[in-house]
């Protein structure tokens, strides 16, 4: 016989006491609305929108970019740096989001091309100036797709070759030059075409610096300065401890910092430019000895190497005259001796210091504040340092010992030997520059022999530490900001917000589902014999 199955019903609430029938009622009623609380998925896409909003706007004000893949079209500027040495074009790629640009200056983000000589040669043919543009311009046409010619800028900006050259003549090459930037296709305007300051070429290589070491638009005491060494001229930028005279003084904004910099050109201190007058000091000082002696006709010659033979018909006329006059010319001997040329060196840095204004001038007669912080060494210092095989963290004690043996330890010949496929002019000059480098930067501007705070670099991560670079960037921020004055929000950043809602929200409801599918059922059935209610597990 079947053993008697037993049955659990919940008893008609009819039949339950008064007490048991309120009780009843109320828990069903209170174990219902538990249950749609629980369950209500449009609070929850409620709740996840609003935490979506408010991390957005956080990250937002972080300067976080939220770049989901949406395409960025592609925009082109141009830059042609009128040095003194060459003319180069760099063609820069970047993208606008929201008013803000995005440069890429890696890969086929940056092209360039330099050609020879500088605009600053042809002052007696300026004419020819703005021909030499010409395979300039075709170079960036291959770079610039030409649907985009007319909407990408184009600027000249030359610098202290032509700052040395009278304003007639300057005027004339630019003239030139601007006949053939007006019909090259791009964007041009006249006042495009210019000769910038030295403090503007300071300026513009200090942004590149601290764009490329990523410290730009942040702390300006974490900023790192620059010196550079030109072919005419050099540039020291930094941000001081106290603020520098008016006019040295420069304001920039970027991203919303503003940063008050020293910032002045050496003008006539580039290696080159200081080559050419350490020569002629040098002769000159042998003309002032060898006047009081017609038997004296041997000039000294500290900064080349020993076994040098000069070629007089190098020299310049005005000198040499007055030895043709007493009946020959005289004899130029190298004697490579770092430390005399480390002092005539520092004796031609001293120039004009009689007509210093301020309480002190480091270098001629310009006022340069106690350098501050890390520095990075450009052009010349980092091709010299190069040369020598030096380390970009190298002491200046590295570099003497090293200037010091090229001049001093090695003849001529063998330094030839050594050094084939560099030019010849070019290698005679490392002895001085390394022993200029010392008077400049220890002698001059006092940094210690054994600091370690400057690096003797020409890029960071692959970026050209190029003035034209920083010009760039500051044009296109510039312009940028101007044609978005509220930085008002994109169709793309609107697109990325309302996708990043959505996605939020949908993950709160799957996480909603899933928890509801994995939480299991519950029945409550009403117990006759023990006068109570029993809550039972069911299974799905």
């Amino acid at each position: 016989m079947d053993s008697p199955k037993l049955q659990t019903l919940r008893p008609n609430q009819s039949q339950l006491p008064p007490r048991l029938h309120l009780l009843s009622r109320l828990s069903s009623t209170n174990l219902k609305q538990a249950n749609q609380t629980r369950g209500n998925p449009l609070l929850f896409i409620a709740v996840s929108a609003t935490f979506a909003l408010f991390f957005y706007l956080i990250a937002l004000a972080k300067g976080f970019n939220f770049n989901l893949g949406f395409h960025q079209a592609k925009r082109f500027g141009i830059v042609i740096d009128g040095g003194s040495t060459g003319t180069r074009i760099h063609v820069f790629e970047f993208s606008s989001k929201g008013g803000v640009p995005f440069f890429n200056f890696e890969g086929q983000g940056l092209s360039s091309m330099k050609i020879n000589p500088g605009l600053s040669a042809f002052e007696k043919d300026p004419e020819g100036a703005g021909d030499s543009l010409m395979d300039l311009l075709e170079f960036a046409k291959t770079r610039v797709p030409n649907d985009q010619w007319g909407d990408t800028e184009i600027r000249l900006m030359a610098t202290a070759g032509l700052r040395i050259l009278s304003p007639n003549s300057q005027q004339l090459i630019l003239e030139s030059c601007r006949n053939v930037l007006r019909m090259s296709g791009f964007r041009f305007q006249d006042e495009w075409a210019s000769v910038i300051t030295g403090s503007d070429e300071g300026l513009y290589a200090w942004v590149a610096a601290n764009y490329a070491l990523d410290t730009l638009g942040g702390d300006p005491l974490e900023t790192s300065g620059i010196i550079e060494l030109g072919g005419a001229s050099a540039q020291v930028t930094f941000v001081p401890r106290e603020p520098p005279p008016h006019e040295f003084s420069r304001t920039i904004r970027y991203r919303g910092v503003t940063y008050n910099l020293y910032s002045h050109s050496l003008l006539h201190f580039g290696q080159n430019v200081a080559y050419d007058s350490l020569q002629t000091l040098l002769i000159s000082r042998g003309l002032k000895s060898a006047s009081s002696s017609v038997r004296q006709r041997k000039l000294i010659d500290p900064c080349t190497p020993t076994g040098y033979h000069h070629d007089l018909d190098m020299l310049k006329m005005s000198i040499v005259v007055p030895y043709a006059n007493n009946g020959s010319l005289p004899s130029v001997h190298a004697v490579g001796n770092f430390t005399e040329c480390r002092s005539a060196a520092l004796m031609l840095l001293q120039k004009g210091k009689e007509e210093c204004l301020y309480h002190h001038c480091n270098i001629g007669s310009a006022f340069i504040p106690e350098l501050r912080g890390k520095f990075l060494a450009t052009e010349n210092f980092f091709y010299t340092s190069k040369f020598f095989g030096l380390d970009p963290k190298a002491s200046l004690s590295d570099l003497v010992k090293a200037g010091k043996h090229f001049c001093e330890e090695e003849s001529w010949s063998n330094l030839k030997k050594r050094n084939r496929g560099l030019n010849e002019d070019e290698l005679l000059k490392y002895c001085f520059s390394s022993a200029y480098i010392v008077a400049l930067l220890h002698d001059s501007l006092g940094i210690s022999m054994y600091d370690k705070r400057i690096d003797f670099v020409n890029q960071i991560q692959n970026i050209s530490l190029d003035w034209a670079l920083g010009a760039f960037i500051l044009h296109a921020s510039s312009n940028t900001e101007l044609a978005h004055p509220n930085h008002q929000t994109s169709g793309d950043e609107n697109l990325t917000f309302l996708a990043l809602i959505l996605v939020s929200a949908l993950i709160v409801v799957a996480a909603w589902y899933i928890s509801r599918w994995r939480k299991p059922q519950l029945k409550t059935i009403y117990d006759l014999e023990n006068g109570r209610y029993i809550v039972t597990r069911v299974s799905r």
